[in-house]
């Protein structure tokens, strides 16, 4: 087709204004003043955050990467339309895509592209398998100095403008082109691409069925870099009304239905504290109108990731948050040839341990099962065993376990009193059920 043209080598980016120089020039100034101001006990962490903030975006370090292992390439799309925030489309086809086939948009993390995304991610396996289209979207060194999407600058994030709107027309393209089903839309992404998840979900909703965000931020809580480095780590601790609010607030006057949403993060990430996953599933439940106390609970995988399903009044799930144990910053992948397994590990940022793809396109509804109300009650599965934390004040903050407000650290949940909110005060936290934290009286494994 004339508008199709092969993957490598890329093309040169469209011209748009560098808006790099002067956010690095700030985030070092602020990155140099806040080491200062937290002292040697907070060095790791300051410095792990300096670095990322340094991208100007959630996502991952620039360092060394091994060569990814390579699949079919991407077919590049010359010309999908409206691109005001000047992305770049690719596609993955199958080879007997059907008519009407969903769509998934994937959306890589800072220093990757497409190419490594889909070679990684695992994605394409269940595109072939199942038969539906992943468009790729993939930002460029003029955008952001390290290929970031800018999730966080207000023009690249509302409803009509920026790469927003590029990316909402890659989907009406798929439409045009593919022949796929507008009905069936779905969008996923890593760090800076599950921040930019949060962003079209919110701005156009009536898009999207479903999302699915892997280490991102909820909607609205960053508008530049500063903020940005604030909602990475520690994170933002905001009402779910106020989260929803932002939500509402991307398309003002759109009632509904709202996309289903699924979350995913490692519950040792240190580059997105873990504690995003917590606000985020506020976020979206306030948006669906469901309470913040999980519906039923389950463990999924080898490595035991702990799911928390939110029903909605139809029956229907319509947020699940799934916390990886034991891992860092990046998309959870599974290599191997089983029917669960997916994706590679030779690249930085994706990480053995479980297939989200796997569980997200079984999410989306897209591996031939029935995303429909059972007509049964659902069986909740056995409650897992509590789990536990010792760690401190700080770092119960950090992780989303506690909040703090005035000097005073206060666990999620409960809201028990555990002191002052610094390094030196330590506490064993007890997570039952999922969500709800108490201090340890013996009863910890």
């Amino acid at each position: 087709m004339p508008y199709v043209t092969p993957s490598h080598p890329a093309p040169a980016p469209r011209s748009r204004p560098r808006r790099a120089g002067r956010w690095s020039r700030a985030v070092s100034a602020l990155a140099a003043a806040l080491t200062l101001a937290t002292g040697a006990a907070l060095i790791p962490q300051a410095a792990e955050a300096q670095a990322a903030v340094t991208r100007a975006a959630v996502g991952p370090a620039a360092a060394p990467q091994a060569a990814p292992r390579v699949a079919a390439a991407l077919e590049r799309v010359a010309n999908f339309g409206a691109n005001p925030g000047a992305l770049t489309m690719y596609v993955h086809r199958p080879a007997a895509l059907p008519a009407n086939a969903p769509v998934v948009v994937a959306l890589h993390g800072c220093t990757q592209s497409a190419q490594v995304y889909a070679d990684n991610s695992g994605l394409d396996t269940f595109a072939d398998r199942h038969g539906f289209l992943v468009v790729y979207a993939e930002t460029t060194t003029a955008n952001n100095a390290n290929k970031c999407f800018n999730w966080f600058q207000p023009g690249d994030t509302r409803r009509g403008q920026g790469e927003a709107a590029s990316i909402r027309q890659m989907v009406a393209h798929a439409t045009t082109a593919y022949g796929t089903d507008p009905a069936r839309a779905q969008v996923t992404g890593l760090s800076a691409g599950g921040a930019m998840t949060s962003v079209m979900l919110a701005a156009y909703p009536e898009v999207f069925a479903a999302g699915a965000v892997v280490a991102g931020i909820p909607y609205g809580c960053g508008v530049d870099v500063v903020s940005a480095f604030s909602c990475m780590s520690p994170g933002a601790d905001r009402t779910p009304a106020a989260w929803a609010q932002a939500v509402r607030d991307a398309h003002p006057g759109y009632a509904g239905p709202w996309p289903r949403v699924a979350i995913w993060h490692g519950d040792s990430d240190a580059t997105v504290a873990p504690r995003n996953a917590d606000e985020l599933r506020d976020q979206w439940t306030a948006v669906h109108g469901i309470g913040q106390t999980p519906s039923r609970t389950s463990t999924l995988g080898p490595n035991n990731t702990r799911r928390s399903e939110y029903v909605s009044a139809g029956g229907q799930t319509a947020v699940e948050v799934d916390k990886v144990p034991g891992i860092g910053h990046g998309t959870p992948v599974a290599p191997g040839g089983g029917p669960e397994q997916c994706g590679a590990t030779g690249t930085q940022h994706f990480i053995a341990s479980i297939c989200s793809s796997y569980w997200i396109t079984k999410f989306f509804g897209l591996d031939g099962t029935t995303t429909e109300p059972p007509t049964e009650p659902p069986v909740d599965p056995p409650t897992p065993p509590a789990a536990c934390w010792t760690a401190s004040n700080y770092e119960h903050v950090r992780t989303g376990r506690a909040t703090t407000t005035g000097g005073y650290v206060y666990a999620k949940g409960s809201g028990q009193n555990l002191g002052l909110y610094n390094t030196f005060v330590t506490h064993t936290l007890k997570e039952s059920p999922a969500g709800h934290y108490t201090i340890a009286t013996g009863s910890c494994p």
